[in-house]
């Protein structure tokens, strides 16, 4: 759906200054997100997108053989900064529902004596969430040592209810939020970390100090500041949410519940089938993802969008299914 107007208007007024470095502190958003989050200055870096900031967390936290763990299946970025690293990867399955597993992931993290756990709520690809109650019981029995990696990079276009009541100098949690999901600036790069100072302030000793562009860091703000703007886009992909599990329910399938911009589609049988069924849609121009890691690779990936683009799944969908399943069972 887009950045605000306003961020475009903020982005486009600078375009002549990009000749200049961008504040190497972010000094002006950092305030903003401070304000915004009742939070001190000193409780937040602003990175280059969440995955600059898993690069920056990876460098701090993990040494050689240092475990990390995670759903299988999850968003894979900080997967590769820990293998960079010499870390290993320790992964549970999805539990019931297509959810993080919790108590599969508390257990995982005390068997191997894990860093950190890296937690995606809402989670990608699933679209799955927690609620607040279960992240707090899972913040409260966190083995000792362990951080939680909370990933909270769709959390604005979540329920509140997804949202754990958590002292931002509680030094057992790192969250890490992103202007590239609801407020649509992906291409700007622009995320922040939300923790206690005594984690923060260990990032300037490792990030890129000019790794912020000037020409984003005034777009952030300027979202940041159309909360308005943001409410109209919670509600057309809520919408758009709505309008594609009445397309999935029409043609059998299931939708998975989301509370991201995408909806993840259960096609009821194996990971070729899904596979078919992305190829048919993309012979009929109509691009859409899968998830790469079993149980999930069962189903297709699809994103919010506005009526047009919606209709035009609609169209494709019967047919492409049609000729997947014609080929599936060959």
């Amino acid at each position: 759906f887009g950045p605000s107007p306003k961020a475009v208007r903020a982005m486009q007024d600078v375009a002549g200054d990009v000749w200049k470095y961008g504040d190497p502190k972010s000094h002006d958003l950092r305030m903003a997100l401070s304000d915004f989050h009742d939070a001190s200055p000193n409780n937040i870096v602003v990175g280059e997108g969440i995955d600059g900031l898993l690069a920056y967390v990876t460098q701090l936290l993990v040494a050689p053989g240092d475990a990390v763990v995670a759903s299988h299946g999850t968003y894979p970025t900080l997967s590769y900064f820990v293998a960079g690293r010499g870390g290993v990867m320790q992964t549970v399955p999805y539990g019931s529902n297509d959810m993080h597993d919790i108590p599969a992931l508390i257990q995982k993290a005390e068997e191997v004596k894990a860093k950190m756990i890296y937690f995606v709520n809402p989670d990608n690809p699933s679209g799955t969430f927690h609620q607040q109650a279960s992240l707090e019981h899972m913040i409260e029995n966190l083995p000792e040592g362990c951080l939680l990696l909370l990933d909270e990079a769709y959390l604005e276009l979540a329920s509140p209810e997804s949202i754990p009541t958590v002292a931002v100098d509680d030094l057992r949690v790192l969250r890490l939020r992103t202007f590239s999901k609801a407020y649509g600036m992906a291409g700007a790069r622009i995320g922040y970390a939300l923790g206690a100072q005594e984690i923060i302030t260990n990032f300037d000793k490792i990030r890129t100090h000019f790794g912020i562009n000037r020409t984003g860091q005034k777009g952030a703000l300027a979202a940041l500041e159309d909360q308005h703007y943001l409410t109209s886009v919670r509600e057309q992909i809520a919408q758009s949410r709505e309008e594609l599990g009445t397309i999935v329910h029409a043609n059998g399938l299931k939708a998975v519940p989301s509370a991201t911009n995408f909806v993840t589609i259960d096609c009821g049988r194996d990971a070729s089938f899904a596979r078919l069924i992305v190829a048919e849609l993309d012979s009929r121009d109509v691009f859409i993802r899968m998830p790469g890691a079993p149980p999930l690779n069962r189903c297709i990936r699809v994103s919010c969008a506005g009526p047009s683009e919606i209709a035009v799944f609609r169209e494709a969908l019967p047919a492409a299914l049609e000729a997947a399943m014609q080929r599936h069972s060959a």
